[in-house]
């Protein structure tokens, strides 16, 4: 069946696209997120493993919500480590870095995914696509703060 959204396919397809790299680099934040949470040492063991095990918790609730919205605008989600790798903007930690680099690394990748969000943005203004605009607000917004609180924990 045909989909009567008021966005025509070719816009959708570009949005759609957009998100799709979005998910790639919030699947791939994610998969850091909870490595760093599990291989964390040191003497800001139980402060950083709890606050990246609220951090991947969260990423895990955005990166549903991203393929939803895929889904929503008549695209199939990518949802394999080979198409996630195609499309992420981001790449992997070599080897289990100190506290400090982890840190540092993970406020690259929060930075990452907020400049992807925000690339999709003017695709979805043009289509007049409200709830993906809504999506990247929100998206944006917890990535921000989180990168200022990783970022908080380097000064000093």
């Amino acid at each position: 069946m045909d989909i009567d959204i008021g966005i025509n396919k070719k816009d959708r397809a570009k949005i759609a696209d957009g998100l799709s790299r979005l998910l790639a680099d919030s699947y791939t934040l994610y998969l850091t997120t909870h490595n760093f949470h599990w291989n964390v040492t040191g003497p800001m063991f139980n402060a950083l493993h709890t606050m990246f095990e609220t951090q991947y918790n969260e990423l895990a609730l955005a990166v549903d919500e991203i393929a939803e919205r895929i889904r929503a605008l008549g695209f199939p989600a990518p949802g394999t480590y080979k198409e996630f790798q195609k499309l992420t903007s981001m790449s992997e930690p070599d080897g289990v870095p100190n506290a400090q680099e982890m840190i540092r690394q993970l406020v690259l990748g929060q930075e990452a995914v907020i400049k992807t969000a925000r690339s999709i943005a003017p695709l979805a203004e043009k289509a007049s696509d409200e709830p993906t605009l809504d999506l990247l607000t929100q998206r944006m917004q917890v990535h921000e703060k989180t990168a200022w609180m990783l970022r908080s924990l380097l000064e000093g």
